[in-house]
């Protein structure tokens, strides 16, 4: 069970930018492009490069480890193994989800506004 995984060096880049311009850390603005990720229907592609940012599995799922695994598993469609849903299928989804809230924040143009647009659609 591997209970680590690292993004790709965009994902790094995007979100320290992100956390910079919106003061959330960056285990937040994961955790809102997973949510993100997950509105759309279709598997994320692979992540070819992991040279990014490490992310610990406790530190980003804690004690809602559980939820996120549901989630994921309902969204794929079938019984996720545990050696498919962390890293990969988490990855993936951090990955898609991440450039999804960086068009957002890039579109609103401040936190605020893409705060209440997040709340508007059930990001």
């Amino acid at each position: 069970m591997n209970f680590r995984l690292k993004t790709s060096k965009g994902t790094e880049e995007i979100l320290k930018s992100l956390q910079n311009s919106t003061g959330l850390t960056w285990n937040i603005l994961s955790r809102i492009a997973v949510a993100m990720s997950l509105n759309d229907p279709t598997i994320p592609a692979e992540v070819p490069d992991t040279s990014g940012i490490e992310i610990h599995r406790n530190t980003m799922t804690g004690e809602h480890d559980y939820v996120y695994k549901a989630i994921i598993r309902q969204h794929a469609g079938y019984h996720v193994p545990e050696e498919e849903y962390f890293p990969d299928l988490f990855n993936r989804h951090i990955e898609r989800g991440i450039r999804m809230l960086e068009g957002e924040y890039k579109l609103f143009g401040n936190y605020d506004k893409l705060l209440t647009n997040l709340l508007k659609t059930g990001n």
